[in-house]
């Protein structure tokens, strides 16, 4: 920790405050974050003038927070459950709103969202996601035992982690994460004191998995750990790539050789925009492989209310299910969420919502589908414009947004802007990214941060979520600050 250079503002007299991670790689991945909002605080405060009039946060995907509105449907049952006075107005809301909202409340203690749920989520609930699941995969059995409710997709990932970390020195778990990576996972498995085994998505093709590197990365990690577990995101996170079928067999395959628990990170299901490109949930093709693989791969899948179409965030909402996972290391799972009580019951109802939608000829449907399709096609107008303005620029390469709701552009950076970052002890895309920032008002998170080999800016911190209008300034700020700066440091 005492290596790390902790910035600070001379004018405002205060030091920056950080988030401290079990080991120092993970401050480094966020400290970014921390340094370049809190810093931008502190000039504000001292009323020091910038040439823009306010910072633009394009590093996390918080779509609420960007602009994107609520689904009506959902915030009114929600509304109904948390205050259930509102069922006695009439003519208020409408009626399949307030039936939907008396079946999550019927099947809650005492009535009530206050109430505790059962460990595992609400029954009601869990039939319901089963239910949905079923559907998605064309009728591919889903058993609501295999359904656990969880505090968002990142609290059923953290706990599946739990679980299958053990053991010391070489015997100690390994779990196979993509880089560029998504920080929860490298947080949370040095939390855990777990190995990284990282395998690198190809940039070159669209940052497409490739099974020869997956092989590379287990082989070397049994040198020194055992590999337990594959993590995959699909649609990915930070590179918005959506992985195609046979590339899916071909991880199961992989999978089922290597005797590796898979985790199929799928929040951003709903989230697919390019032509040609389709969302295949891991568990359908599992199934649709046989026995020989549907009996006998061990597969957790994750989903959540944060991402998609939906964008409820701060509501916490999410399951995961488990496939042929050992009766008596089920258990112990169902000892493990049994630790925390309960997932929040205002998320849990939010999932049902979200799994079980108005339908056809009931009195919210025709708004619920047009606020949906606005939201997504929104967003896939979005992920053509990133890709199409970012490539105009000399220096900036952006592979196709295919889903999800960020991109990964690659950034040339001049050797002289190089040199002059490494002798300020900075890194050169670290650098780049402060230096936009003081001169654009935008923040983003170097690629570095996200374990990629080159000098990126990265895709969970060049989101696509800020409302048309704002992401067009912000790309061509992008664009024109990297204009000026290769002409500085040219």
């Amino acid at each position: 920790f005492n290596q790390l250079q902790i910035q600070r503002s001379e004018e405002a007299h205060l030091i920056l405050p950080i988030v401290l991670f079990p080991v120092v790689q993970q401050v480094n991945i966020l400290m970014p974050v921390c340094l370049t909002t809190y810093t931008m605080s502190c000039l504000c405060l001292q009323g020091i003038e910038k040439p823009f009039t306010e910072v633009i946060k394009a590093n996390i995907g918080d779509a609420q927070a960007m602009g994107q509105q609520p689904i009506t449907f959902f915030r009114q049952v929600l509304a109904l459950c948390s205050y259930p006075e509102l069922l006695n107005l009439d003519n208020t809301f409408p009626e399949d709103a307030k039936n939907r909202a008396r079946l999550i409340l019927q099947s809650c203690g005492g009535s009530s969202l206050g109430a505790y749920s059962p460990s595992q989520g609400i029954d009601y609930v869990r039939q319901d996601v089963a239910n949905y699941i079923e559907r998605r995969d064309g009728g591919v059995p889903c058993d609501p035992d295999n359904i656990y409710l969880t505090t968002g997709a990142s609290d059923g990932i953290t706990t599946i982690l739990k679980l299958l970390v053990c053991g010391q020195g070489i015997d100690r778990t390994g779990v196979m994460i993509s880089i560029p990576q998504y920080p929860l996972y490298s947080a949370a498995l040095a939390e855990l004191g777990a190995v990284q085994i990282n395998y690198f998505l190809n940039e070159d093709n669209c940052w497409s998995m490739d099974i020869q590197e997956l092989q590379r990365a287990v082989n070397e990690a049994r040198q020194h750990c055992h590999p337990r577990a594959l993590c995959i995101i699909n649609p990915g996170n930070p590179t918005g790539q959506v992985q195609s079928r046979d590339c899916i067999e071909d991880v199961i395959r992989f999978a089922a050789k290597e005797r590796l628990f898979l985790m199929a990170d799928e929040v951003y299901q709903d989230n697919v925009y390019a032509e040609g490109c389709k969302f295949h949930s891991f568990k359908k093709v599992l199934f649709e492989m046989g026995p020989e693989y549907s009996e006998t791969v061990e597969l957790a899948s994750f989903h959540s209310t944060s991402k998609c179409y939906m964008g409820e965030c701060g509501f916490r909402g999410g399951y995961m299910e488990v496939i042929n996972m050992d009766d008596d290391v089920k258990s112990q799972l169902t000892k493990l969420v049994s630790v925390r009580l309960c997932s929040p019951v205002p998320g849990q109802a939010l999932m049902d919502l979200v799994v079980n939608p108005p339908q056809p000829g009931e009195p919210s449907y025709n708004c619920f589908i047009k606020e949906r399709t606005a939201t997504l096609s929104a967003l896939a107008e979005k992920a053509k414009l990133t890709e199409k303005i970012l490539n105009t620029v000399p220096g900036i390469r952006c592979n196709p947004v295919q889903g999800a709701m960020y991109s990964f552009p690659c950034i040339t950076i001049p050797d002289k802007a190089i040199k002059e970052a490494l002798e300020k002890g900075q890194q050169p895309d670290m650098f780049y990214c402060m230096t936009m920032l003081e001169e654009t008002g935008i923040c983003l998170v170097p690629g570095s941060g996200f374990g990629q080999k080159r000098a990126h800016i990265t895709s969970g911190e060049m989101t696509i979520l800020p409302p048309i209008d704002k992401l067009t300034i912000l790309l061509n700020k992008v664009k024109e600050f990297h204009q000026r700066f290769t002409k500085q440091y040219s």
